[in-house]
């Protein structure tokens, strides 16, 4: 199969806002005004929040009556929604790198996560023994340079790795550690009924996070992999778990507000969440998973 030559040629500002407007059907309240906001946002950014708009996905013809200004309230929805996630993410990852050391640590050691005893299978230990070493070698934290400074040949202990480990390599670890009992108990402290789901969420909200990080665009995405939602956990909840689309957004946000609460219970994640969707009511919650009647679930009152 022959690959097509890209034909798309280089489009001035102005250039843009005629297509849209005279070839496409896009309405504009204020030329000037968007103008300014494709030279700060880009339009190729942009043109991910102009695509729900459009009423033929081949000719990206627009639905009549479509609006710049919509699409540009959709980004900045996203750009909110993105700033509201991060700061819940890192509160949780945190919590949960905690949660899952601490009582491990407690039971097998400093080094358990060096130890291949530890560990289901070997092959995956090898990996993640490379991704550890790989994360510790690139690391610029002074206190990893100060232990290897003192301890020459000392490996770190797990309280100084966890700092610097990646989200990826924790659920790896995790994953593959021996003791189920004890990951059944760390799964419980956060109020899950086994330790496969919390395996999932961490994988979910390495997603997330990495989208976030590179300023990706996450309202309507569908995410890789497939988180797992249980029918009951220990807290407020949802009564509909079995019939929410787990690759969409609302079925991370459901996971993080029930560790939220159990981590930092006089959070108000959910409140901003709510608040965030009635500052733009024109967002089609839909295209997030958000099933019919999801504010009078427990998990959100």
């Amino acid at each position: 199969m022959s690959l097509r030559e890209h034909s798309h040629t280089t489009l001035s500002i102005p250039e843009i806002i005629f297509q849209l407007q005279n070839h496409r059907g896009l309405l504009f309240a204020d030329e000037d005004y968007a103008r300014r906001q494709l030279e700060v946002i880009g339009y190729f950014r942009l043109r991910s929040y102009l695509q729900p708009l459009e009423s033929d996905k081949n000719s990206h013809i627009f639905k009549p009556g479509s609006t710049f200004e919509s699409a540009l309230d959709l980004y900045y929805f996203d750009k909110e929604l993105r700033a509201l996630l991060f700061t819940a993410i890192q509160s949780v990852e945190v919590g949960i790198r905690t949660q899952i050391s601490h009582p491990i640590t407690m039971k097998y050691g400093a080094y358990w996560y060096l130890d291949p005893a530890l560990s289901v299978n070997q092959h995956q230990f090898s990996d993640n023994l490379r991704c550890i070493h790989r994360e510790i070698n690139r690391s610029k934290e002074d206190y990893i340079r100060n232990h290897f400074t003192k301890y020459q040949n000392g490996e770190l202990p797990v309280w100084k790795y966890i700092e610097i480990s990646s989200l990826t390599t924790l659920s790896k670890i995790f994953s593959n550690f021996s003791d189920i009992s004890l990951k059944k108990n760390i799964a419980r402290s956060l109020g899950l009924p086994q330790h496969k789901i919390l395996g999932t969420w961490i994988q979910g909200l390495t997603a997330l996070r990495n989208c976030i990080a590179h300023h990706s665009r996450v309202w309507n995405r569908i995410f890789p992999g497939t988180i797992m939602l249980p029918k009951d956990v220990q807290g407020k909840w949802i009564s509909n778990s079995g019939s929410i689309d787990c690759r969409k957004l609302y079925a991370h946000i459901c996971f993080m507000a029930h560790l939220q609460n159990r981590i930092h219970p006089k959070n108000n994640f959910a409140a901003q969440m709510k608040g965030l969707l009635e500052k733009y009511p024109n967002v089609d919650t839909r295209a997030m998973g958000f099933p019919p009647g999801w504010k009078d679930e427990k998990l959100w009152r």
